[in-house]
Formats: C-alpha cells, sequence, structure tokens
C-alpha cells in the first residue's frame, strides 16, 4: 500500500502531522508493507527567493491578527510539537520561499534519502536558532547531513529549473486530488485525510484502506498457461 503526503517545510502542522502518522505506522501491523512517498506543496509559491521576514510578521499581515494573537498561537504550535516530542522555536523563526528545499527533496528521493533530508528541514526550521531561508550553504549542509554528495547539491541550487517541474508536477496533482491545504495524506489513492488528526485517526485510515484492498483477480485460460515459478520453468510441450 502506498501513503502519499503533501507538505510544506514552512507548515507547522505539517511538522506536527509528520510525527503523528509514523506514531500510527510504527504500531500498524502491515507496516512492512506501506511505502510513504513525500510530495511538494508550497504554501507560499512564488515567493521571491530574498524575501524573508520573520514568522510573526507574516502571520499579522497574512490574517490580519495582532502581534499578541500571533504570538498565542505560536504558543499552542510549540505545546503541540511537544507532546509529539518534537523541539519547537515560539519565538525568532523565520520564513520564505521553500521551493529551493523542494527541489532538493526530489533529488534526495532519487537517492533514497528522501526522509532523511524532509526531517533534518524540518527540525532545521522550527527548531535551530539558523534560519533556512535564503540561504545556500545552509541548505547544504543540512543535504550533506541527510547523506546527500554536497557537489551535486551546489549544482541544484545553482540550476532554478532543476527539479521545478517535479515540484510543480506534485503541486498540479494536489489541485486534482482537491487538497486545498497540508498536511494531506492520500492512502493508495482511495482514501484522503487533511490535516495533522490524531495518531488514532491515522491508524483507523491506514487499517481501513488496506483491508479494503482489492484483491487481485486472475484471468486463464481453462488449462493454465506456461509459466516460470519457484520450481522452475514449464517445458514446452508439442
Amino acid at each position: 500500500m502506498r501513503v502519499e503526503i503533501w507538505s510544506d517545510i514552512a507548515c507547522p502542522w505539517c511538522y506536527v502531522g509528520k510525527a503523528r502518522f509514523e506514531k500510527a505506522l510504527a504500531a500498524f501491523p502491515h507496516r512492512d508493507g506501506v511505502e510513504v512517498v513525500h510530495r511538494s506543496f508550497e504554501l507560499d509559491p512564488g515567493r521571491a527567493k530574498d524575501d524573508v521576514q520573520p514568522v510573526l510578521t507574516m502571520l499579522t499581515a497574512k490574517y490580519g491578527m495582532s502581534e499578541a494573537q500571533a504570538q498565542a498561537g505560536e504558543d499552542n504550535l510549540g505545546a503541540q510539537a511537544a507532546a509529539e516530542g518534537l523541539d519547537y522555536r515560539t519565538r525568532g523563526r523565520d520564513h520564505g520561499s521553500t521551493f529551493d528545499m523542494h527541489r532538493l527533496l526530489h533529488l534526495a528521493k532519487e537517492q533514497g534519502r528522501q526522509e532523511a533530508l524532509l526531517d533534518g528541514l524540518y527540525r532545521a526550521n522550527f527548531a535551530d536558532e539558523r534560519s533556512v531561508y535564503n540561504d545556500d550553504e545552509r541548505l547544504v549542509e543540512l543535504a550533506v547531513a541527510a547523506g546527500l554528495d554536497a557537489d551535486a547539491v551546489r549544482e541544484v541550487l545553482a540550476d532554478p529549473t532543476a527539479y521545478a517541474d517535479e515540484v510543480r508536477a506534485d503541486e498540479r496533482e494536489a489541485a486534482q486530488l482537491g487538497a486545498t491545504g497540508v498536511p494531506f495524506f492520500v492512502l493508495d489513492r482511495k482514501y484522503g485525510v487533511s490535516g495533522a488528526q490524531p495518531a488514532e485517526v491515522f491508524a483507523q485510515a491506514l487499517t481501513q484502506a488496506w483491508g479494503e484492498r482489492a484483491p487481485l483477480t486472475l484471468i486463464e485460460e481453462a488449462g493454465g498457461a506456461d509459466v516460470c515459478g519457484p520450481d522452475g520453468c514449464a517445458v514446452p510441450r508439442n
């Protein structure tokens, strides 16, 4: 069974939701039969790379709330993250473009390091003091820590077209599936789960999707046909 997760590194609920989903997956009896694929989604597409501002400034401008309300929201998110065992800086974080991070995640996917890089980017954005925005060398450091080659990472960052089509394709697909926000989880292209739901909800969704997988229907002629199997291959007969 495949689970696809659309998310953005700038999304705090994606950070929390990933931890909740992983808690459910760890307890799922068929977890070894579940493939998890991460897909790209930008909360702020088209934002210039050098357009970086404090999170509180972004929140007050985007949602029309006061700074006190924005800070209260961040404090609440910090508590939610802590409940999942995650570090979360409620003050002093930045907000900016995540496009380059998504491009690097596609590079990492090709090399089987996507999960490691995504975790590193989340930790850096939500827990570390140093910003991840408009700082290519910071992204190189994080990618190398996730097991990627530094030169390959710098090559991607230097070419804004590298993996850009893959990022945009993920985002178009999210729109086609009806995702208007993230995190957005799709199980076997049959069930969708929106938001950072409790682990119990993810557990229920995994169980339901696994149990409703359609069994394979075989179509054969009478007498069957020649096949190769564990005991060898059928010998042709005249």
